[in-house]
């Protein structure tokens, strides 16, 4: 498919004068979402994450029988969305999972980079959704991005959203620090979206530039956009570098003011997060919580 054709139809991008007066106009709302229903609501959109280097089986494993075992403990904060991990633990998860309805993602495609040779990554893929992945998490290729390369680019989401079919989900991540421009990452977002994604996520928080607020903005005011020309509602996952309940607010502030209640659910809303489960689990309780 020609992405550069397709994206004349979705602009145009806001401006980061428009990004920084629509967070501004949130800023009240974040404030008033810092509250014990707003936390529960967030809690129930984490992709609870491990994505370390020194992840093995056995601590895999572990961590899924925390989180399964969670709404037991602490029954007010409920059930994490997923359980997000490395390709290869992907069985581990589901073994530890059991009859869970956890959700088990998993990063694919050359995570984090992208920088593999497109046969790996399907494979790669086809071997998670293979072993019991239920959501593929994919990072869009961003030096074609930066170079102008929009068909490759979009090309090759396609190819790995035909991979893994359409029973799994699909959540293209932009890299939005390194992508910084809300034009840029505005196309990003439209091509992620006509390629296929089921979600677009900010960032893999391993290069060093988190998730944002102003990429937020950018990136729901392109959703709001697709849905509106194509009538599909593709989901926003937030993620890189947000620990606190306060942020993870702001990010449900963003969601809300552009997209509106319907995509306050883990059917459209996610956070990837690690140390957030701890930070929102202690707010919910109302005393530290360091259960994971």
């Amino acid at each position: 498919m020609e992405y550069t054709p397709t994206l004349r139809n979705f602009g145009p991008a806001p401006t980061a004068d428009e990004v920084s007066a629509l967070l501004e106009k949130i800023g009240p709302q974040a404030r008033r979402n810092c509250r014990t229903e707003v936390y529960k609501r967030c809690f129930g959109c984490i992709d609870l994450t491990s994505l370390g280097a020194t992840d093995s089986r056995r601590s895999i494993g572990e961590f899924t029988r925390k989180a399964i075992e969670l709404p037991r403990h602490f029954p007010e904060a409920g059930s994490v969305a997923s359980i997000c991990v490395y390709p290869v633990f992907v069985e581990t998860v589901g073994l530890a999972a059991g009859d869970s309805k956890m959700a088990i993602t998993s990063v694919s495609g050359g995570f984090p980079s992208s920088q593999t040779y497109l046969e790996v990554k399907m494979l790669e893929t086809a071997m998670a959704i293979e072993n019991g992945a239920d959501e593929i998490d994919i990072v869009i290729s961003i030096g074609e991005m930066l170079d102008g390369e929009y068909d490759l680019a979009g090309n090759e989401i396609e190819t790995l959203r035909a991979e893994i079919g359409d029973d799994a989900i699909l959540k293209v991540i932009l890299e939005s620090g390194t992508l910084s421009d809300p034009e840029l990452i505005h196309k990003a977002a439209t091509i992620a979206m006509e390629a296929g994604a089921d979600f677009i996520k900010t960032s893999t928080g391993k290069n060093g530039i988190a998730a944002t607020p102003e990429a937020a903005v950018a990136m729901c005011l392109a959703i709001r956009q697709f849905a509106e020309k194509t009538g599909r509602k593709v989901g926003f996952k937030a993620a890189g570098g947000i620990s606190t309940a306060e942020s993870a607010a702001l990010y449900y502030s963003i969601v809300e003011e552009i997209l509106g209640e319907e995509w306050l659910t883990p059917e459209r809303f996610r956070i990837g997060a690690s140390s957030l489960a701890n930070n929102l689990l202690s707010e919910i309780e109302g005393r530290e919580i360091k259960y994971f």
